[in-house]
């Protein structure tokens, strides 16, 4: 019996998160990848139109594979935005060097070590113009913003960045994709907060929690990787995969 107790959960765990990610990680050894930072593609990927070509507000979250091992597992994630009839992009997002926020560091949808950005979701015009304000003061008050605060793993990272934003800013409609690792990193230790739009996020240090609620779903958090179910738009997350169904907006 005490066997067959200790098995159950052995089981659901490898079928959930061990599974998945092996599959991700035979896929992404199979895939050309640069060998260094240096000999990566970090320009322009296309994935957007120049700013000139969108003439109202817009609102745009992009994530691309990371480089090296840990690519097969985890994504980067940034923002990118515009106010109606500004004629540039303005990109935030976290780096793990110097002062980690930064503004404007690569192009808008450039490639993350030579691997093309997706679009996660977007927000345009007048609903974008009004939560504009709402993002700028969520970048202004992520808490993880000094000098040596980045963390690649379990957090605060570039997803943690990204993720505290789309908490803070429940307009925008999203949550990040199951491998952006670090997302549901809020804090060291213990804590449980309920986000400004309804969901519930229990965590400790980003290693182990679940969240739920309206954006969220239902979510299993593990070790930086996040089984889950998508309710408002079905979809499954699954761990280093990411997700399957419909898309989030």
């Amino acid at each position: 019996m005490i066997r067959l107790l200790l098995l159950w959960p052995l089981s659901l765990f490898g079928l959930l998160f061990v599974v998945p990610v092996a599959i991700s990680g035979v896929w992404w050894s199979l895939q050309d990848r640069p060998g260094s930072w240096r000999a990566a593609d970090w320009g322009p990927s296309g994935v957007l139109p120049t700013a000139a070509e969108v003439p109202g507000a817009a609102i745009h979250v992009l994530a691309a594979r990371t480089g090296g091992a840990k690519g097969a597992v985890s994504v980067h994630s940034w923002i990118v935005l515009k106010g109606e009839g500004a004629g540039s992009w303005t990109r935030a997002e976290v780096v793990g060097w110097g002062a980690p926020v930064r503004r404007d560091a690569y192009a808008p949808d450039a490639r993350w070590y030579s691997n093309t950005p997706e679009i996660v979701g977007s927000v345009t015009g007048e609903a974008a113009a009004a939560l504009i304000p709402e993002v700028e003061a969520a970048i202004a008050g992520y808490p993880w913003s000094g000098r040596g605060d980045y963390v690649i793993w379990p957090g605060p990272n570039s997803n943690t960045f990204v993720a505290h934003i789309l908490r803070e800013v429940p307009g925008i409609g999203l949550t990040l994709p199951p491998h952006a690792v670090g997302r549901d990193f809020t804090g060291p230790g213990a804590t449980a907060l309920r986000d400004a739009g309804g969901d519930l996020h229990v965590s400790w240090s980003g290693l182990v929690g679940f969240s739920a609620g309206p954006r969220a779903g239902l979510e299993l958090h593990l070790l930086g990787q996040v089984f889950g179910v998508d309710i408002l738009h079905p979809a499954l997350k699954l761990p280093g995969i990411g997700r399957i169904g419909l898309p989030a907006t």
